[in-house]
């Protein structure tokens, strides 16, 4: 399946969600009485609502006619879009090394219009070579090479993203001076990655800046996170932040606002682009 396909599923289920919870919320609803009348709970209408899981036709159907809209032209646009939010994408043929948790962030991923990350200790997935996720991937793990090729391949298959023909995503980087210094294999590995870093940065949707060690703490104190920006108007920015057993989906004006505050400090300190293009040109020498 195509990445425009995967990106047209997670926007349909993102629109849809968004749409359910402000008819619940026109009709003064709670979301314990909608999750009542399709036979859930409360914590389901709101994972609905978000975007982060399917939908059946027959409960959107049901909560339709309790948020009281009943005109089949209204109706049916909706239910339509259920059904095509439920299409499956690419990843999911990953699932038995995919955490579901992390299938939400691929999911988002495609279908976002700009996406900003800082990372402390690695190089950003969407631009790493292949030999390097595979070392990062092997590292103190038990898994079976077949899973470690397989967690490549996913990784690999992510990274289309960002050179599909039609609009790829706006990504932009700020980087740990950590996260490039750490070997994760070999000198060649670390060599050819930093190679592969500076060639990514060519293309004119991609920008990478270094936080160099003396800039200190500052901001830092945060840890790695992610903001997912997207298109539709409709649709609110998304703070991702993973730890070692899942993931955090942050997307309340006010959370979403600290990290925002965040990303400008540390891109403000930040070496430019130009400048971090010579500071890796040099640390390639140095592996």
């Amino acid at each position: 399946m195509s990445e425009a396909q995967g990106t047209s599923s997670t926007v349909r289920r993102l629109m849809l969600g968004s749409q359910l919870r402000r008819l619940r919320e026109a009709a003064h609803i709670t979301r314990e009485a909608a999750g009542y009348e399709i036979r859930s709970s409360e914590s389901k209408i709101s994972r609905l609502e978000l975007g982060r899981v399917g939908f059946k036709v027959r409960d959107v159907a049901d909560l339709l006619t309790l948020y009281g809209v009943t005109d089949e032209r209204e109706r049916e646009p909706l239910l339509s879009m259920a059904d095509a939010a439920n299409a499956a994408s690419w990843w999911h043929g990953y699932h038995d090394v995919l955490p579901s948790w992390f299938a939400n962030y691929v999911g988002l991923e495609a279908a976002a219009d700009l996406i900003r990350t800082y990372e402390v200790q690695f190089i950003p997935g969407l631009l790493q070579t292949s030999d390097y996720t595979r070392a990062v991937v092997a590292r103190g793990n038990t898994a079976l090479d077949a899973d470690v090729e397989r967690r490549v391949a996913i990784r690999q298959e992510r990274q289309h993203v960002l050179s599909h023909d039609e609009n790829p995503p706006r990504f932009w980087a700020v980087l740990d001076e950590a996260a490039v210094r750490r070997p994760m294999g070999s000198p060649e590995i670390m060599r050819r990655q930093l190679s592969h870093l500076l060639e990514m940065m060519e293309r004119p949707n991609v920008t990478v800046q270094l936080l160099p060690f003396e800039c200190g703490a500052q901001a830092a104190d945060a840890g790695a996170f992610t903001i997912l920006r997207f298109a539709e108007q409709d649709l609110p920015d998304v703070v991702y932040l993973e730890h070692l057993s899942g993931a955090l989906y942050l997307d309340k004006n006010d959370d979403v606002d600290v990290y925002l505050q965040v990303m400008e400090r540390i891109s403000v300190n930040a070496l430019t682009p130009a400048l971090t293009t010579e500071a890796l040109a040099k640390l390639i020498n140095e592996f």
